[in-house]
């Protein structure tokens, strides 16, 4: 697991709080804000990115404009833990659009899934024929989100 690179400074902070909540901002733009000059912002972001620090950049869409405002967070239970379960656990998950995130737990349960769908009649669709056919699932619990209070942002 990648360590926090120690050599990060104020400018890098501020270019990464910047660019992580308006990522098409320009570079004359970024310079201006954080008090350094066109060029040295320019190569600042290019060794972010190199670094790996920066990964990359996209659009945020609005999930409820896209028609999938139900969010339910799903509490999964493996029959078999052992590295090869777990490997095709993780592998088959990535297939499943609706999970938007898929956390590996250390507690009562194995995994922790965030589940996005149109709503609770999909989500029963999804869970009953795509997660829980997913390998080893012994068993799911589901907490369906009333609202959410804050998400996304570092």
């Amino acid at each position: 697991m990648p360590r926090p690179d120690p050599t990060l400074d104020s400018f890098d902070h501020a270019i990464l709080n910047i660019v992580s909540t308006q990522g098409r901002i320009a570079v004359t733009e970024l310079a201006r804000r954080i008090g350094l000059s066109k060029s040295p912002t320019q190569a600042r972001l290019k060794r972010l990115e190199a670094a790996g620090v920066i990964t990359g950049y996209q659009a945020l869409l609005d999930p409820i404009r896209l028609g999938l405002a139900h969010v339910a967070f799903v509490e999964v239970k493996l029959s078999d833990t052992r590295e090869r379960a777990l490997t095709a656990f993780n592998r088959a998950v990535q297939a499943v659009p609706e999970v938007e995130q898929c956390h590996m737990i250390a507690g009562s349960f194995d995994y922790l899934l965030k589940v996005r769908t149109s709503d609770i009649d999909q989500y029963r669709r999804v869970l009953g024929e795509r997660i829980s056919a997913l390998p080893h699932v012994a068993s799911t619990s589901t907490y369906v989100a009333m609202e959410a209070v804050k998400e996304g942002q570092l």
